[in-house]
């Protein structure tokens, strides 16, 4: 999706409206850290460091709806237990979800617990009861569905098999007059009857259809079969790095390559893809433009923790860096820092930060800074604005202006992250990294380092980099001018 598209649709999703009915679970993930064996069983100990709790499935679908700028009613079910009051309570903190949420206290909230250390999920701990809803319950899902229903154009029915897609509440789905998209688990998608798209993802059609849906030929035969199976008028089928294959009824099958991605946790990725294809297609945008900013969402979403949300502006981003040149790509936002050192962290690598002018990059910075890099797993590196280095350096200085500055320090493959600073020190950054290693010249002492305290106190290194004697910038300046 090219920029120019993507600035058209984003501005076009704001007020847009859509409802979301289906399964609302709770995501609970716990971090923490192993480095032993149970002496008990040949199992590993989870040392807990800290704990995640957010919506998932519906909840995860609406959450993302929101955090793209449009406005969802969500109707979704509970228990009457502490899970569930949880969950009421993170409905009504999320700007743009409206909740109706009906309380079972027959059932529990469905509640889902992943154990990760290292980036790695250890383990997932389930409990729920998926026995469909019926009774006063299923009629109170029923009545909200057509209440909510006749202020929207289009409802994202998320059918993770938990008991709230029932054959009336799709059929109150179907009745509203809105679009109805489907994201299925179910083993028949002929169970939705006449809705206008069924989602599946490519192990799911395979298990609908007893199909292989490995290639593209695959891919086409087995939509061909489930559209036979079924009365939709479209499946869409989202496979992974390989992209989306679509079927219309009485079209051709169209594939929709996907670009390779640094998958760090699909969860919820499925959640990501329904909400921002069926916000798109509210918003009035052509299948083609729906579908790519779908991707573009899901390929977002796969690069953070947990079951995460994306924005309009990580899509803005996202959408620049795939048309950079590797180097450019590296030069990032404080925030963008921020997430990238937690995906870095979680994986249980470790971050060193250091700074700098940079002004013209000579063998003492190349050292210094592959010297640096050789204490951790990744190296930021805070490079001073024009003003701040004019302020610390003097008149005529920066020789070289900070974009250009940034690019070629950036092109070093010792250097991870290149952040920009205003101030003139780096403490805004470094309190927001947080890194595990702070690294600066031997011509520093400990005392003397901007935020060595700070980093000590949190656990971390000081480390400094011995020098290489005869290079420096001044003396590089001092050369060029003495030159005739």
């Amino acid at each position: 999706m090219d920029l120019a598209a993507l600035q058209h649709l984003l501005s076009a999703i704001p007020g847009v409206r859509v409802a979301c009915v289906g399964d609302l679970m709770v995501d609970r993930f716990v971090y923490g850290d192993v480095s032993r064996v149970s002496p008990e069983a040949p199992i590993p100990v989870l040392a807990r460091r800290r704990e995640l709790v957010m919506l998932g499935a519906a909840g995860n679908v609406a959450r993302n709806v929101a955090a793209l700028g449009g406005h969802v009613c969500l109707v979704g079910l509970v228990g009457g237990d502490g899970e569930g009051h949880e969950a009421l309570r993170l409905v009504s903190s999320e700007a743009g979800v409206e909740g109706f949420i009906i309380s079972d206290p027959a059932r529990p909230t469905t509640l889902k617990t992943r154990f990760v250390s290292g980036g790695q999920q250890l383990l997932r701990v389930d409990n729920e009861v998926a026995t469909p809803a019926e009774g006063e319950v299923e009629d109170r899902l029923v009545r909200t569905i057509r209440d909510v229903a006749a202020d929207v154009g289009l409802i994202l029915l998320s059918d993770y098999g938990k008991g709230v897609v029932t054959p009336a509440v799709i059929a109150a789905c179907r009745a509203a007059g809105a679009r109805v998209i489907v994201d299925s688990k179910a083993r028949s998608f002929a169970r939705y009857g006449a809705v206008d798209i069924i989602k599946p993802n490519a192990a799911e059609l395979a298990h609908a259809t007893d199909m292989a849906t490995d290639t593209d030929e695959e891919i086409a035969a087995a939509l061909a079969h489930a559209l036979s199976l079924c009365e939709a008028q479209a499946i869409l089928v989202t496979r992974s790095a390989k992209g989306i294959s679509l079927a219309v009824r009485g079209e051709a099958v169209r594939h929709f390559p996907g670009a390779p991605k640094e998958v760090f946790d699909a969860s919820g990725a499925g959640d990501t893809t329904l909400a921002a294809l069926g916000l798109a297609l509210a918003a009035q945008a052509s299948m083609e433009d729906a579908v790519a900013f779908a991707m573009l969402a899901s390929g977002v979403a796969v690069g953070k923790a947990g079951t995460a949300v994306v924005t309009p502006a990580e899509l803005m981003e996202a959408t620049l860096a795939a048309h950079m040149a590797p180097a450019e790509a590296k030069v990032a936002t404080p925030l963008r820092m921020a997430e990238e050192v937690a995906r870095w962290k979680a994986k249980g690598l470790r971050v060193g930060f250091t700074n700098g002018c940079f002004d013209i990059l000579h063998k003492g910075h190349v050292a210094y800074l592959d010297q640096a890099r050789g204490w951790c797993d990744r190296l930021i590196v805070g490079v001073n604005d024009d003003a701040s280095v004019m302020r610390l350096k003097g008149e005529g200085r920066p020789v070289n202006d900070l974009e250009s500055r940034a690019i070629v320090l950036a092109g070093l493959g010792s250097v991870d992250l290149v952040v920009p600073f205003e101030e003139d020190t780096p403490m805004k950054l470094i309190e927001a990294a947080r890194p595990d290693v702070l690294v600066k010249g031997a011509d520093y002492s400990e005392d003397q380092v901007v935020g060595a305290a700070q980093v000590r106190a949190w656990g971390g290194e000081v480390k400094l980099a011995q020098i290489v004697q005869g290079f420096s910038t001044t003396a590089a300046i001092s050369r060029m001018q003495d030159k005739p």
